[in-house]
């Protein structure tokens, strides 16, 4: 696939464009970007600040510690980011208040043409630019970070993973947590040795029986959601088998 052309374009504004970029160069990501299936650029507000410190935070209005990200520099950033990407991206603020990011919206963001991520830093950003500029706020769990890099790479792994030809085995993005059977957890995986530690691979894994392997994960992932995860089997409606792969597991389990 021609470079200039790649099936998704990112753009990340951030303090800290190198943290973003550098990780992005290893793994899935890094040789997806190298087949030039996806781009990712990154825009630094720094650049935009127009005192001589470069200056892109000030004290917050009604008093209270930390700082807030400034509406100047951070929105030509946004603006200057926004110009490099195709047209139906949107532009996201990475926020603790943000709609929980989760496999259903990595899928949404992957059929897109490219989208923008707002990293912020220190207390945040002046809501103006929120209300201005932004489409959607996303947050990747309940607990604080130091600023929205992190956030940011999180959001692009599980959505660059996705997209057709970057997995060498087409089912692999399917067959993970979250995949090919809904919100279930993965089943276990094993390789060899056969035994190790007098823990043998289970049996049926190695007997060839494709139907009798699919009943078997299908029996972990739910027995395992059920058990590690029971919110997410709260709303699911089983199906016969189901329902009876999971009697199975318990039954299993208990004795």
């Amino acid at each position: 696939m021609d470079a200039a052309q790649p099936r998704l374009a990112v753009e990340v504004v951030t303090l800290f464009p190198d943290a973003v970029l550098n990780q992005l160069t290893i793994g899935v990501v890094g040789r997806a970007i190298e087949r030039g299936l996806v781009r990712v650029g990154a825009e630094d507000p720094r650049k935009y600040a127009q005192d001589v410190h470069r200056t892109v935070d000030d004290r917050p209005y009604g008093g209270g510690p930390g700082m807030v990200l400034k509406v100047e520099p951070m929105a030509t950033a946004i603006a200057a980011a926004s110009a490099r990407l195709p047209s139906g991206s949107p532009r996201i603020y990475l926020s603790a208040q943000g709609r929980p990011f989760d496999q259903a919206t990595a899928r949404r963001l992957a059929a897109l043409p490219g989208f923008l991520l707002l990293a912020g830093r220190y207390e945040g950003v002046d809501e103006r630019l929120i209300d201005e500029t932004m489409d959607e706020e996303l947050s990747i769990g309940d607990y604080v970070l130091s600023g929205g890099e992190l956030a940011a790479l999180v959001v692009i792994d599980a959505t660059v993973r996705l997209l057709p030809g970057v997995l060498g085995d087409a089912e692999s993005a399917e067959q993970e947590s979250f995949g090919a059977h809904g919100a279930l957890l993965d089943w276990p995986h094993y390789t060899r040795p056969e035994q190790w530690r007098g823990r043998p691979v289970p049996d049926v894994l190695r007997g060839g029986d494709h139907a009798a392997i699919r009943r078997w994960r299908l029996k972990q992932a739910l027995g395992r959601t059920a058990e590690r995860r029971p919110e997410l089997m709260a709303g699911r409606e089983l199906t016969s088998e189901e329902r009876v792969l999971l009697q199975e597991y318990r039954e299993e389990h208990e004795s």
